[in-house]
């Protein structure tokens, strides 16, 4: 297995990912972990990843003495490699150019394991605003870029290497490559885990865990909470209560359709209609971090009655959830709440009373899982929607004839890109309505109307994303049909920003 020591960074747990994607183990733990723990595993290699602190900043987190004193190869991201250089005798300092998004990389240097397969230069997906400005003595570089002069560096005796770039990512080109060899080439370790090892060993954890206990399941119809239902219902059979919670902020017919999709599957649903609570505890709110704890309050107060004290709440939460909410293993920033990590259910969570078996997979992974269960394909590929549903896509006040709205222009986006073959292509599609008003021309009379904004994003693991090229054909059906259709909306907007520095949702 890998070890890798998470310094907080976003993507850390991609790199467990990618690694896994490689059929070896890899597990996360924080950079105060025992020596004695992480050796005991007898791990290949060890990863230093990234992470949003300066090595010189009071309190910054550090490298254990242990590591390098282990004789294990090490990997040190970002972050990882900073906290190398600085630990060998080199020197980091803020860049006078702090470096987000993509560079090329060029390498320097003809000859090392972790090149192989490498070409000359190739993008690389960059995020820092330190870097190694000197190398330590016992280092040489391997590659550059042209805001960083040490992009890679190797010790010259050992198998210690540091990379200023982020091969976990999606936008590195030979991201993967960098990993594979270090994982492979360098620290010999062997592809022996597959997805069913997952199931297998998620299946008997549950049941340890649960024992005797009975377990509500939040269920929403989207992948994660699908697949997380039917491994509870694998592993617990009548202990498990799966409730879909109809909230009013769902899609057009998504009610009918997530009862036909579950009793497809032999899972019978409570339905529990509640969308005059929800809407109730949004008036008036346009704060999105406030809509979202307000709803995450409201999923835990339906789900009550549900539930005796010894009972257990069980979320389909994936780990992009965790590490926007709240720092897991290492020092992560706060990117924004998700209703499933609201005050509320970090109190059971502490109390022991929240299992999620998914919350350290991605979307990739978790559909992976789902296939390993033989859940149908279309299921496993529904576009994600976020479980505080329509609120955060409604900006500003939510109220019914605005979510209104907004419901029939996203079923007609939806349909039109089924229509024209781009919806498997795209990873998430969506309508936005905006807090705007615009003048226009109906009818030859003037209209003030609402503006709406489509945001299609391809992804892998929704960590980081790009806006979708739809051709502009598509484009102009959808924007005429929701502009002559849907009344309400008289302009129509295509948003084109990627993640980072956007996050695929608005709010």
């Amino acid at each position: 297995m890998i070890a890798i020591l998470d310094y907080g960074s976003q993507y850390t747990q991609l790199i467990a990912r990618k690694v896994r994607a490689l059929n070896v183990f890899a597990e996360i733990f924080p950079p105060t972990v025992s020596e004695a723990k992480v050796l005991s595993l007898r791990p290949a290699g060890i990863v230093l990843s990234g992470g949003p602190a300066s090595v010189y900043e009071k309190g910054a987190p550090k490298l254990p003495d242990w590591v390098l004193k282990s004789g294990l190869p090490v990997l040190g991201v970002c972050y990882g490699m900073q906290l190398l250089a600085l630990a060998s005798g080199g020197k980091v300092a803020r860049s006078n150019k702090r470096e987000y998004g993509h560079a090329l990389l060029r390498l320097r240097a003809k000859v090392d394991p972790i090149l192989v397969g490498l070409s000359p230069g190739s993008r690389v997906w960059m995020s820092h605003g330190d870097k190694v400005e000197e190398l330590p003595p016992d280092y040489k570089r391997l590659a550059d870029s042209d805001n960083c002069p040490f992009a890679a560096m190797v010790h010259k005796s050992l198998p210690i290497y540091g990379i200023q770039f982020h091969p976990e990512v999606f936008h590195s080109e030979e991201g993967e490559r960098w990993l594979e060899n270090f994982v492979f080439g360098i620290c010999g370790a062997r592809a022996d885990w597959k997805m069913e090892n997952f199931v297998d060993n998620t299946i008997e954890a549950i049941r340890l865990e649960v024992g005797e206990r009975k377990v509500v399941c939040a269920v929403s119809g989207g992948v994660d909470s699908t697949v997380m239902a039917v491994l509870m219902d694998r592993a617990l059979g009548s202990q498990f209560t799966p409730v879909f919670v109809d909230n009013g902020l769902l899609r057009k017919d998504e009610v009918a359709n997530v009862v036909e999709m579950f009793d497809n599957l032999d899972i019978k649903l409570k339905v529990v209609k509640a969308a005059k609570r929800f809407l109730g505890s949004l008036a008036g709110i346009v704060d999105p971090e406030e809509k979202r704890r307000v709803i995450g309050r409201d999923f835990i107060e339906v789900f009550k009655p549900f539930m005796v004290k010894a009972d257990l709440l069980a979320q389909g939460t994936l780990y992009p959830d965790v590490i926007e909410s709240v720092s897991t293993k290492g020092p992560s920033a706060t990117i924004k709440t998700h209703h499933n990590r609201v005050k509320e259910v970090l109190e059971m969570i502490e109390q022991g009373r929240v299992i999620e078996p998914l919350r350290e997979l991605f979307k990739d992974e978790v559909r992976a899982v789902g296939a390993v269960l033989g859940i149908p394909h279309d299921t496993l590929w529904r576009h994600p929607f976020p479980g505080p549903g329509l609120a955060v896509r409604c900006l500003g006040e939510v109220t019914k004839p605005r979510l209104d709205v907004l419901r029939e222009a996203d079923a007609i986006l939806i349909e039109e890109l089924k229509a024209s073959d781009h919806y498997g292509k795209i990873w998430q599609a969506f309508v936005v309505l905006l807090p705007v008003r615009s003048v226009g021309v109906m009818g030859d009379n003037r209209s003030y109307e609402n503006v709406a904004a489509v945001r299609c994003v391809t992804s892998t693991d929704g960590m980081t994303a790009d806006w979708y090229p739809l051709p502009y054909d598509v484009m102009a059906k959808i924007s005429s049909r929701i502009i002559n259709e849907v009344k309400g909306i008289n302009r129509v907007t295509y948003d084109i920003s990627s993640k980072p520095p956007a996050t695929i949702e608005w709010e």
